[in-house]
C-alpha cells in the first residue's frame, strides 16, 4: 500500500504536457495526483490563461468588495434562480453551519433553456449578475475573458486526465454536453479577518466540490486553504505565485448508457492505494443516488436557502422544514 499520509500537494508544470518529449512524465505525475492525492498545483499555464489578465483581475477584486453595500445587494443571489450573484458575509451554509465569507458567484455566458414543466435542475444554469459598469469599469469584460480562458484550460486538462487514467484523450467527453449547453461557474471570494467573523469560525466548511474539476486562483498571499489526505488529516495548501490549485471533484454522472473500462494497471494502482478513510467532507448525500444536475441543485439549496425559498419552494420546505435559518439571511 502506498503512503496514505501525503504531507504536501504536488506541483505540476503544465508546459510539460504540451511537448512530446516531456508529456509522458507529466502524465505519470498527473496519474499519481489523481489516484493518491486529489489535488495539485499547476504552473506555467501562460499559453492558456494570460498572466496580465490575472494581474488585472487581482487588481479588481478589492474594488469589487469595496463597492457600496446597497450596490452589491442589488445583484444579490436571491434574485437569481441560477444561484448567481452576490452573497453577504455569513449568507452561505456548508453542512448547516455558517460560512464566514463574502462572495460573488459568476459564470460563463449562458442562455437558460428551462421552461415550465422541465426538471428544476435544468434551471441551475443561466445568466450572471454583474455590478453596474459605471461603478467598476471594465470588470465585467475582464471577468468574462478570465472565465473563458480558464474554461479552455479546463477543457484541455480533462483530456490529460483521461490519458492519465489510461483512456484516450476524448475518453471522458461522453459525459459532457455540447459547449453551447454547458456553463462553467466561478466564485470571487473574500474571507474576513478572524476578529470580524460571526458566530461560526469556519471560512467555508469541509466539503467536496460538486463539479468534476475546480481550478482555483489564490489571488492573495494569505494562507487558509487546506486539503484532506487519504487518512483524514488536513494539509495546508499555501498560495504559490503563478499557479492554480486543481481539485478533482466528486461530481458524478448517472447514465446507464455510459460506462468506463479502465486498464488493469490503473485499477491496480487504485487497489494499492486502499480504501479512503472516513472523512467529514461529504456535504452532498445525493452524490450516490441522483443525476448530476440534481446534485448541483440540492447542493445549492442547502448552501443558499434564501435563494431556494424564493425560487424552489418545494425543495426548500423539504430541506428546511422549520423555515429559513436565522443566521446571515436578513436583508
Amino acid at each position: 500500500m502506498t503512503d496514505r499520509n501525503f504531507s504536501s500537494i504536488p506541483l505540476l508544470d503544465y508546459s510539460l504536457a504540451l511537448s512530446s518529449s516531456t508529456k509522458s512524465q507529466f502524465i505519470i505525475d498527473l496519474r499519481h495526483a489523481l489516484i493518491n492525492v486529489g489535488f495539485l498545483y499547476l504552473s506555467n499555464t501562460d499559453s492558456m490563461v494570460d498572466p496580465q489578465l490575472i494581474d488585472t483581475l487581482k487588481d479588481y477584486i478589492p474594488k469589487l468588495f469595496a463597492l457600496p453595500q446597497e450596490q452589491k445587494d442589488k445583484i444579490r443571489m436571491a434574485n437569481s434562480p441560477h444561484f448567481l450573484g452576490y452573497s453577504r458575509l455569513g449568507a452561505e451554509l456548508t453542512k448547516g453551519k455558517t460560512d464566514n465569507r463574502e462572495q460573488f458567484d459568476i459564470a460563463t455566458e449562458h442562455v437558460s433553456r428551462w421552461k415550465p414543466g422541465d426538471p428544476d435542475y435544468w434551471n441551475v444554469w443561466g445568466p450572471s449578475q454583474y455590478p453596474d459598469e459605471a461603478l467598476i469599469p471594465g470588470f465585467q469584460q475582464t471577468m468574462k475573458t478570465y472565465l473563458s480562458q480558464v474554461a479552455a484550460l479546463g477543457t484541455h486538462f480533462i483530456t490529460l486526465i483521461a490519458e492519465a487514467l489510461g483512456l484516450p484523450p476524448e475518453g471522458l467527453s461522453r459525459f459532457y454536453d455540447t459547449p453551447d449547453r454547458m456553463q462553467h461557474r466561478g466564485k470571487v471570494v473574500q474571507y474576513p479577518v478572524p476578529s470580524e467573523r460571526s458566530q461560526s469560525d469556519q471560512g467555508v466548511g469541509p466539503h467536496y466540490d460538486a463539479g468534476f474539476l475546480t481550478i482555483l486562483l489564490q489571488a492573495s498571499p494569505h494562507p487558509g486553504l487546506q486539503v484532506q489526505n487519504l487518512s483524514g488529516d488536513w494539509i495546508d495548501a499555501p498560495p504559490i505565485p503563478g499557479t492554480f490549485v486543481i481539485n478533482f471533484g466528486r461530481g458524478r454522472v448517472r447514465d446507464s448508457k455510459y460506462e468506463l473500462e479502465f486498464p488493469p494497471e490503473i485499477l491496480k494502482l487504485r487497489d494499492e492505494r486502499g480504501n479512503l478513510s472516513q472523512t467529514d467532507s461529504i456535504n452532498y448525500s445525493e452524490f450516490e443516488s441522483q443525476p448530476s444536475g440534481m446534485v448541483q441543485l440540492m447542493g445549492r439549496v442547502k448552501s443558499h436557502p434564501d435563494v431556494a425559498q424564493r425560487h424552489y419552494p418545494a425543495l426548500f420546505k423539504q430541506v428546511f422544514p422549520d423555515g429559513l435559518p436565522k443566521q446571515g439571511f436578513a436583508y
